[in-house]
């Protein structure tokens, strides 16, 4: 887009880019960053809607930073404390500021009519570039991973995020171990662990896919909720209580760990403490967080972190800030302090044949039945 540079600097005509303009006008940003002329320019925040005629929208921050450590001084640093949408309320979202502007990029009336929008010539390539991709990865995803027999609802609901490439865990794909899925529900599905810690160490997986119980929809999180309900009862019923976690960190798809721990073999406080001082030593701050808190109120889509969920409703969560040791969760269950399996504690050393998984899986499926939620549908 051309916007004036105060400084002069920059020759507008000749910069800015047809693409890049339209995409800014459909996606909207709340914040646009742009570093490509090297230089530092922070144009008034502009409108996203019509006055009077289209409702209110959020406006739009453009901020050009020049390059890091340059001669000329100019700034190449920006702080910023940006609230998310969806934490935002609407009212307070579509606030205009007292000095915004129209937007730089609407069409004047004879152009808007029109409707054609001309790119620059050596964006062709760039046009073409898009297309392409889009043709390669092909079309060809009919399913969602939703089985016929749900019900057909009038209102359909939004197609969950597809993954970017091959995916062990959404159920529409070809790479599911298909074989040890033990039960599926309308938006999640439970399968036995690879390498368990235990034969009925099972996962809480969304037939979608989604990467973390944060970026979840309400439909999915009631469900998941319901399947950690079915099973604490499940567990139950059979002695033992139950230990859940996340590690949101080096993984594409979501995937809820729940293990069970025999009622005779420790109690939940003393499953915490195990967290706690394992934590510690590692120097991972475990903090614990309120019982009916939602992750989503403290970690941001996108941001990593490892959260354990005892039965007792209580919550222990650590915000991943670098690295993480990627089997934390199953080195403190499997330790002396709870299950007592430390050679158990790398899933990979765990596996056993197809066969052996088919029948496990079998039994789990025979001995959940009864307390099988998605047959009441």
């Amino acid at each position: 887009g051309n916007f004036g540079n105060s400084s002069g600097e920059v020759d507008t005509k000749k910069c800015g880019s047809a693409l890049v303009s339209s995409l800014a006008t459909d996606l909207k940003p709340r914040y646009h960053f742009a570093a490509l002329e090297k230089t530092y320019y922070e144009r008034l925040p502009y409108r996203n809607h019509v006055v009077l005629q289209e409702n209110a929208q959020h406006a739009t921050r453009f901020i050009a930073l020049a390059n890091v450590g340059n001669p000329e001084k100019k700034k190449y640093l920006y702080a910023f404390s940006i609230v998310p949408m969806k934490l935002m309320d609407a009212a307070e979202l579509v606030k205009q500021p007292p000095d915004v502007t129209e937007n730089p990029y609407r069409k004047s009336g004879k152009e808007a009519s029109t409707g054609k929008q001309i790119p620059a010539p050596e964006e062709e390539q760039a046009c073409q570039f898009f297309f392409d991709l889009n043709e390669k990865q092909g079309r060809k995803r009919s399913s969602t991973g939703r089985d016929s027999k749900s019900s057909p609802h009038p209102k359909q609901p939004r197609k969950p995020p597809q993954p970017p490439g091959p995916c062990w865990f959404c159920l529409a794909s070809p790479e599911v171990e298909k074989h040890l899925v033990v039960n599926i529900g309308t938006h999640c599905y439970l399968a036995l662990a690879k390498g368990g810690l235990s034969d009925d160490h099972v996962l809480i997986l969304p037939i979608g896919h989604y990467q973390s119980v944060v970026e979840l929809s309400a439909e999915v999180v009631e469900e998941v909720e319901k399947y950690k309900v079915t099973l604490r009862r499940f567990f139950k019923s059979r002695g033992k209580r139950c230990v859940l976690f996340e590690r949101n960190y080096k993984s594409h798809h979501l995937q809820l760990q729940v293990i069970p721990v025999p009622l005779s073999f420790c109690t939940t406080d003393d499953i915490k403490d195990a967290f706690i001082t394992q934590a510690e030593q590692q120097q991972i701050e475990l903090l614990e967080i309120p019982e009916h808190s939602d992750i989503k109120q403290i970690a941001q889509p996108g941001a990593a972190y490892f959260y354990v969920e005892l039965d007792t409703g209580e919550k222990l969560f650590h915000r991943i800030k670098k690295n993480f040791p990627l089997q934390f969760g199953r080195e403190v269950l499997a330790s002396e302090a709870i299950l007592n399996i430390p050679d158990r504690s790398d899933w990979r050393q765990c596996q056993v044949s197809k066969e052996e998984e088919e029948m496990l899986a079998r039994r789990f499926r025979k001995d959940f039945e009864p307390f099988d939620f998605t047959l009441d549908d």
